[in-house]
């Protein structure tokens, strides 16, 4: 009888797992990406404006869409900026370079243009912003000076 019980009581994963909703978004809403992809250069250390650093870094992924009319391999790239705030990490991270294979999992937001900006301007466009939450690098680019026997299953994670 208490099994029957059970099974009627809605879990907590049936409340999340909405396909379509009109009701207003809930902490419990969640708006991740994850990633994996190479540097396209070198993490960067910046200042934010009341003088906390951060680090900023560009993966590139790529998308494969099967052949063309030529039998090439037809592949998108895409390029994905993401933001660290975690000061613990950012210095960890300003030494990674470029070519480094890392998994990423980040927040995604969305600021919506300024009515009154200039189209032409970040303000006046649709900014899309990535914080990371959890990287781990999967593979550093190999260095003129490493040897063939020189491992490459590197694995570190920055959370």
């Amino acid at each position: 009888m208490f099994s029957a019980l059970r099974a009627l009581r809605p879990t907590p994963l049936a409340a999340t797992s909405r396909v379509f909703s009109t009701s207003q978004p809930r902490a419990a809403d969640v708006a991740k990406l994850t990633l994996v992809g190479n540097l396209v250069r070198d993490a960067e250390i910046r200042q934010s404006r009341k003088d906390k650093p951060f680090a900023v870094y560009t993966v590139v992924t790529n998308s494969n869409f099967g052949l063309n009319d030529q039998g090439e391999r037809q592949s998108v790239s895409t390029f994905h900026r993401i933001l660290c705030f975690q000061p613990a990490i950012v210095e960890r991270i300003s030494q990674l370079k470029k070519g480094t294979k890392v998994f990423v999992q980040a927040d995604y937001s969305i600021r919506e243009p300024d009515p009154n900006a200039d189209p032409m301007t970040p303000q006046g466009q649709r900014q899309i912003f990535l914080t990371q939450d959890t990287l781990k690098v999967l593979r550093v680019p190999r260095s003129p000076e490493q040897t063939e026997a020189t491992s490459d299953n590197t694995s570190e994670t920055f959370s």
